[in-house]
């Protein structure tokens, strides 16, 4: 059999590759190579008979998508000799007897399922999916009987949410939220006594601090390095996919600062989606080259006289251009009774469809049955419309990057009228803000205007 030899890139994969700790942490920026440098991590020790391997992913859809970690192995350990199999789980078994498994820890409670297990080489994929109290816990069942010294390799992207961010705290400019460049790959060392963790430079240093005196005592500390990955890191994607780095420059402000920049530090906050100042034009009329209109509402019913702070019910009409940008023409924002809201959408839809031709409207479908049954009467109540009903996914924050990612390219203009102020506010102040009524809307509008085939109910 002819030779086959894998190596990392020189850099940053090289270094992790390389790391003597026992936890080394690969994080950063998307498309750093660092999916595959956990792959080739268990390469070493495969020629020993007992040795075992298992990477984890935080559901098993993740595991086994296309290009993840399944099937990217297929080009590093097929051509070793290893056989895989699927069942019970995605497994490959090496000549020696050596295996590598690909596990979930999807519920808090599946990490229960390793009680009594014997692992030399637990990896995370993502390691911000996980719980600080899975990883711990994993880490209790990092041992070995094959010889190989137990340890534990990760990768992830930035989350400033996430436990690992105060984990890895001291890797990272407390200022900008990037990676200290002097401190890359540098080994600490950390004991965790009462789930607090604690930190010292020297292992003997956490030895005297925490009286800890016997051999087993002193094995307690582990020794703890964090590595740092750019796109730039990965020479081979960026000959062979030039445009990925374009694709990370079109991200919205959070997820370009994470997944470009690997910023640890920046988060979700006002402004940061929408800015007024970000849009091309004020428009005194509606401009004439629409080539597309459809007009979104979010929905509530509980009307302004009822205690509380109840929710608005917002429509937002939108427009494509045939240059390909996108125009705002108008919003509107009430707190209505159930009968009023739906008298509203009815009245808005035929005097849209009176001044601009064909609107389709666009409204959200609730899960569950309650939720179809309302999608069902409100597209029964807009009969001789063109209309769509559209399950409601993911959180408001995900909605809203493809439309930000456009706005902030200046792809957007507005037409001036007394709603402005509101509209403006409220995008500027999302997702911070109490209500998100016609950020939602805006959202639905946007994928409605890029919407490819028809989903859910239509007429």
């Amino acid at each position: 059999m002819e030779k086959v030899i894998f190596r990392p890139q020189k850099g940053k994969q090289e270094k992790f590759l390389a790391s003597s700790a026992d936890i080394c942490i690969y994080g950063g920026a998307a498309g750093g190579g660092k999916s595959y440098a956990l792959l080739l991590e268990p390469l070493r020790h495969v020629g020993i008979k007992n040795f075992d391997a298992v990477a984890f992913r935080r559901t098993n859809p993740q595991i086994l998508n296309p290009g993840g970690l399944w099937s990217e192995s297929f080009n590093i350990y097929s051509l070793l000799g290893a056989t895989p199999k699927l069942s019970p789980k995605p497994m490959w078994t090496f000549p020696s007897g050596a295996t590598i498994t690909f596990s979930h820890l999807e519920m808090e409670q599946t990490k229960y399922d390793w009680q009594g297990a014997q692992v030399p080489l637990i990896m995370f994929d993502e390691l911000t999916h996980f719980s600080e109290s899975v990883f711990f816990y994993m880490l209790s069942r990092n041992r070995s009987m094959c010889g190989v010294k137990p340890y534990i390799r990760a990768t992830c992207n930035p989350d400033a949410d996430s436990w690992v961010a105060p984990f890895i705290s001291w890797w990272i400019d407390p200022d900008t939220g990037y990676p200290i460049p002097e401190r890359c790959g540098k080994i600490r060392w950390m004991y965790r006594s009462n789930d607090t963790v604690y930190w010292a430079d020297k292992k003997s240093d956490l030895w005297e601090r925490f009286n800890l005196n016997t051999p087993e005592e002193r094995s307690e500390p582990k020794s703890v390095a964090f590595i740092n990955s750019t796109l730039q890191d990965n020479k081979l994607l960026m000959q062979r996919d030039p445009s990925y780095l374009a694709n990370l420059k079109a991200l919205p402000t959070v997820e370009r600062e994470r997944l470009l920049y690997g910023n640890w530090k920046i988060k979700q906050a006002a402004g940061l989606y929408f800015k007024r100042t970000q849009v091309r034009k004020m428009l005194p009329v509606v401009p004439d080259d629409i080539i597309k209109f459809v007009r979104a509402w979010d929905l509530a019913a509980t009307p302004e006289t009822e205690k509380g702070d109840p929710a608005y019910t917002a429509g937002v009409l939108m427009g494509k251009r045939s240059d390909g940008s996108y125009v705002v023409i108008d919003v509107i924002n009430v707190r209505q009774s159930a009968s009023d809201v739906r008298a509203t959408i009815r009245h808005t839809a035929e005097a849209d469809n009176a001044r601009y031709g064909n609107v389709r409207v666009r409204l959200p479908q609730d899960p569950g049955q309650a939720g179809k049954d309302q999608a069902e009467s409100f597209i029964r109540l807009l009969a001789g419309f063109s209309v769509t009903a559209v399950p409601v996914s993911g959180s408001k924050e995900a909605r809203a990057e493809p439309t930000a990612s456009q706005w902030q390219a200046g792809n957007f203009d507005i037409v001036v009228g007394d709603w402005n102020e509101s509209y403006f506010s409220q995008l500027e102040s999302f997702p911070a803000s109490k209500f998100k009524d016609m950020v939602d809307a805006t959202n639905d509008a946007f994928a409605e205007l890029e919407r490819k085939g028809e989903f859910g109910f239509s007429f």
